[in-house]
């Protein structure tokens, strides 16, 4: 039998229209998105799903629709299994950035309405956190690992500079002051990086300059109820085992300072017993990531077609 792990997407995974054809077809996962409207006092469902694009991917929109689409995906599952006299029971669960707040709803940690609130207010201070600072992010791709340590030494000359995504081997985003930056995309190269891009973006996200989005959250957080999860999680920042409310209250306020090392959660999954993982929410970005993390294993999306029969039969 198969050993299964749910992983929930981050920001950059929402697409207009994210989650509508589900909610037509899915009463459990139509109220999900009525829900998060209720929650927010306004209809992110609609703007999930008709757009406009710009205002969909601005960060404290991108999140709460984001968090409500893959709750909807896991929602609609559960309904199908049901319908079938089928379950699937993860070994664990875990989200990559903004996906472990959808992975702490999933697993019972906090209401649906509490995670989209606080997605929501997450987007905001993070945009509020960066704006005194010129903050920027890149993606290096094709840089052996090796070489980090050189390509952090030498960009934190220029300022603020750090990983903050390690997201498969050869792959992995920069995030610090923009001066730092664009020093370290010119040293990357030089260091054999294949490909430096420098992402439109002007949050630095799992940086030092989310200090402050950070107090902010912990302040926030404190004030939200929290479980002990029903199923373990993965933390962004070293892959250790949450399971404890507080260490989830803990792991929401550290991850947006510390860089989320993808590699090492989904090795520390495999490693304790996971072969199947599912990626819960729209599109394959993890999926995709997986399978150069762990070429081994099983991996794919509930947005694919088939997928939810797949695990219905499994």
């Amino acid at each position: 039998m198969a050993v299964v792990a749910f992983v929930f997407p981050g920001q950059g995974s929402q697409a207009v229209g994210m989650g509508h054809e589900l909610a037509l077809g899915s009463a459990a996962a139509a109220a999900v998105f009525a829900t998060a409207d209720d929650a927010l006092g306004e209809p992110i469902s609609a703007l999930a799903w008709d757009g406009p694009e710009d205002a969909l991917n601005r960060t404290e929109n991108a999140q709460p629709a984001l968090l409500a689409a893959s709750i909807a995906y896991l929602t609609a599952l559960r309904e199908r299994l049901a319908s079938d006299g089928a379950a699937v029971a993860p070994r664990f669960m875990a989200g990559h950035s903004m996906g472990q707040y959808s992975a702490l709803v999933a697993a019972g940690a906090v209401s649906l309405a509490d995670g989209v609130r606080l997605v929501r207010e997450r987007g905001l201070r993070m945009q509020s956190s960066g704006s005194g600072r010129d903050g920027a992010m890149a993606a290096v791709i094709g840089l052996e690992e090796a070489a980090l340590p050189a390509l952090i030494e030498g960009a934190s000359a220029h300022g603020t500079f750090g990983v903050a995504n390690r997201n498969a081997p050869g792959q992995v985003v920069v995030s610090g002051e923009r001066a730092a930056i664009e020093a370290g995309a010119d040293l990357a190269r030089t260091l054999g990086a294949k490909r430096v891009i420098v992402l439109p973006v002007s949050v630095a996200a799992h940086s030092p300059l989310m200090a402050e989005a950070a107090a902010g959250m912990r302040d926030v957080l404190a004030s939200v109820a929290f479980q002990d999860p029903a199923v373990p999680l993965i933390a962004n920042g070293d892959g250790h085992v949450i399971d404890t409310a507080e260490g989830c209250r803990t792991e929401l306020v550290e991850h947006l300072t510390t860089g989320v090392d993808w590699i090492r959660a989904v090795e520390g999954m495999t490693s304790a017993g996971v072969d199947t993982f599912v990626e819960v929410g729209p599109g394959k970005v993890l999926t995709n990531l997986i399978k150069r993390i762990a070429p081994e294993s099983t991996a794919f999306s509930l947005d694919a077609p088939g997928a939810f029969d797949r695990l219905a039969a499994s």
